[in-house]
């Protein structure tokens, strides 16, 4: 039996309506979405909408309208910041960010003249909010923050970030991709202005979907300009939502998929997700600790850290222990730097990685079990 531990890449499996829903469309209606007045083209548009209505719903996102549909986080990342910042703006993020964001700061540092404050974290990946507020300067445009360390799992003070960036009229921007169906996010309540989310990870949809809640009133420009459906012999791209920023045909079948994953999301509750994932998270942060010579990173509470363990074994290569956990017992995590080295700084690994497990929805107790145990025969037959 395969043994799938690798949920914060993606999700695996998916609940099965999520691919009966996607087979369905592209069998029996093919319809693209915005373009036609025929009967197949007004259902999927319904099928599209629905999904936006689910995740304005999802997030209490007042306006289904302002929830813009694009092929992943990265992009939604992106959008918000390219399309926002100008020369001269001033931006605050984390430790902690994935390269889906320090990249884009990066480049637009060098290329547009915005300059950044990176706000320390302790080496369990935790933030003080009191170094956030000493961050913000006059010109600060935009606070981003993961909502969750891809490489730590740890789950970062939104709620007070995001207070604090209302009263300072600063716009925030959370990636909530590691978050997003499996910790309550609500965008009112928590004073989030930007939220980028990805489908394919714990909202248990396909990949190529994703999405950028705008629950503000900035100027957005977008990032491409094209075919929208309407006003077509409009020659610029339209000032309002969703197609001002959404270009092009639109991945429909992917769309109905994380529709369908929305409702079995629904059904289950969120509730019901997170505790199941605390239970395993807590079993396997106890059950590693007994492979000898092994590192576990980040924090050692469930409550604080989403479904991921990062660690080492002493004097091994993390390529070499995922590449036999693979071959010969069939279990599949992570290694390397997981695309966010500024986390991998924080506890030293920048140069050498980590093993990592993502756990997920569908993952039992006797996957841990698998794990731990394959770990003890790796070390039986390599020290």
């Amino acid at each position: 039996m395969d043994i799938y531990l690798d949920n914060a890449a993606t999700t695996f499996p998916k609940p099965l309506a999520v691919p009966e829903a996607i087979y369905d469309y592209i069998v029996n209606n093919g319809g693209t979405s915005g373009r036609g007045s025929y009967e197949k083209a007004i259902l999927a548009d319904g099928l599209v909408y629905q999904t936006r209505k689910s995740l304005a719903k999802l997030f209490n996102h007042n306006d289904p309208k302002t929830v813009v549909f694009t092929s992943s986080v990265t992009e939604s990342l992106n959008l918000a910041l390219q399309g926002i910042l100008k020369p001269g703006d001033h931006v605050v993020t984390s430790s902690l960010e994935h390269n889906a964001v320090w990249r884009c700061l990066k480049t637009l540092e060098r290329d547009l003249g915005i300059y950044i404050s990176v706000v320390p974290a302790t080496t369990q990946g935790q933030t003080d909010i009191r170094d956030v507020e000493a961050a913000i300067t006059p010109d600060t445009k935009i606070i981003v923050f993961t909502h969750a360390s891809n490489v730590l799992g740890t789950i970062q003070p939104i709620s007070e970030i995001g207070s604090l960036a209302r009263e300072k009229n600063i716009l925030f921007l959370v990636d909530a991709a590691q978050t997003a169906g499996v910790v309550p996010i609500d965008v009112q309540a928590q004073n989030i202005d930007l939220l980028a989310f990805t489908g394919h990870k714990s909202l248990l949809g396909p990949m190529g979907t994703g999405g950028l809640i705008v629950n503000c009133d900035a100027e957005i420009h977008p990032l491409i300009s094209g075919g929208t459906g309407g006003d077509s012999a409009y020659e610029y791209q339209p000032d309002y939502y969703p197609n001002h920023l959404e270009a092009g045909t639109m991945n429909v079948s992917g769309i109905i998929g994380l529709g369908a994953a929305l409702t079995f999301l629904e059904s289950e509750g969120l509730e019901t997700i997170r505790h199941k994932e605390d239970i395993l998270m807590d079993y396997a942060l106890n059950a590693l600790s007994t492979v000898p010579g092994i590192e576990i990173y980040g924090p050692r509470d469930s409550s604080k850290s989403v479904g991921v363990i990062p660690f080492n074994l002493e004097g091994h290569v993390p390529e070499e222990i995922a590449f036999y956990l693979d071959q010969e017992c069939h279990v599949m995590i992570r290694s390397g730097l997981h695309c966010a080295p500024s986390a991998h700084r924080l506890i030293g690994t920048v140069t050498r990685g980590t093993c990592r497990i993502g756990i997920g929805y569908f993952n039992e107790i006797p996957h841990i079990d698998a794990l731990v145990n394959g770990l003890k025969s790796y070390l039986k037959e390599n020290n």
